[in-house]
């Protein structure tokens, strides 16, 4: 396969845009645009064609981080939409393609660099033909399940972000009961993200009387140094973490292994061992020794949604 596709990966903040030839992501092609600079998606994907010369490109796919229905999307946290057919015109394609950013990273899964994959949890039952899960946590979090069939992979979309947070244990309760005070609805992406770090941070300052904030990077800072609300509001995340990650795995049965992505799940990585991430996601009373049976990764691969587009368009082109 000699044509190009152009293939995007659409945050809230940034996008990250490429060309690949077939399977092949061009990894020297790749650019990584603020999104605030652009007036939304169509305006940012012509100045990357733009800027590459105005290659011609048979397909096209982007990966946004918001809801996808019927090949058109809107980003979540960012007053962008695009659906496949402008997508198209735009790239000057035969054919476009919207999905979740989820979606892209589970299409990618099995074609990662193995040096971009840290095990965070040996299963004792891997299936490496089996159902798998990509689990996001950044600026938003969510999920996808990926399914090997009869007519090749198969990736839902999910918004699992907003499912009701399901508080195990009397911190989780407190953190879920002050969060609903100031939120009204608290939802698995008010703590698993970005944000609900910082919110985890406010809770724990409270507790101990400091009625204190921080963001993110300060609240990691503080805990290498010692500080027991920072080390308290990560505890909270981890665990969160651990526990939401059980009931999703209960779930969908990921023989095929759990894969984390996303800024967010890359900074606390770290700490699962010292606050407990495997505890919490195997505290599932009779169930809890049946979720040692699936493994947990850690994706480290900026690109993988970029490569999950390509290998997406790629395999769709032969159906």
């Amino acid at each position: 396969m000699t044509s190009l596709s152009l293939v995007a990966d659409v945050g809230g903040t940034n996008t990250r845009v490429a060309l690949a030839r077939g399977k092949d992501l061009l990894t020297d092609s790749i650019v990584k645009h603020r999104n605030a600079d652009h007036d939304g998606l169509p305006q940012l994907l012509a100045a990357y064609l733009d800027g590459q010369g105005h290659p011609a490109c048979k397909r096209a796919a982007v990966a946004i981080a918001g809801p996808v229905k019927d090949g058109a999307g809107r980003l979540t946290n960012l007053n962008w939409d695009i659906d496949k057919d402008r997508l198209a015109l735009v790239a000057g394609a035969d054919r476009g393609a919207v999905m979740n950013d989820l979606q892209a990273q589970g299409h990618a899964l099995g074609h990662i660099d193995p040096n971009n994959l840290v095990t965070l949890k040996q299963g004792a039952d891997e299936n490496p033909n089996a159902a798998m899960l990509v689990i996001g946590v950044g600026t938003g979090f969510n999920c996808a399940p990926v399914f090997q069939t009869a007519k090749g992979r198969f990736v839902p979309p999910s918004e699992a972000g907003h499912l009701t947070f399901a508080a195990r244990g009397a911190d989780q309760w407190d953190l879920s009961q002050f969060l609903e005070a100031r939120l009204g609805h608290v939802g698995v992406e008010d703590i698993l993200s970005g944000r609900g770090m910082e919110r985890c941070y406010a809770w724990a300052s409270d507790r101990a009387g400091d009625g204190k904030t921080a963001i993110t990077a300060e609240i990691f800072a503080q805990a290498d140094a010692g500080d027991p609300v920072a080390l308290r509001a990560i505890g909270a995340f981890v665990t969160a973490l651990g526990n939401v990650t059980g009931d999703l795995a209960l779930t969908l049965l990921p023989f095929g292994g759990i894969y984390l992505i996303g800024g967010m799940s890359r900074a606390v990585a770290p700490w699962f061992d010292r606050c407990g991430f495997d505890a919490a996601m195997t505290d599932k009373g009779r169930f809890g020794e049946f979720l040692n049976a699936f493994s947990v990764r850690l994706v480290e691969d900026d690109y993988a949604a970029l490569s999950g587009c390509a290998h997406f368009l790629a395999r769709t082109d032969n159906q």
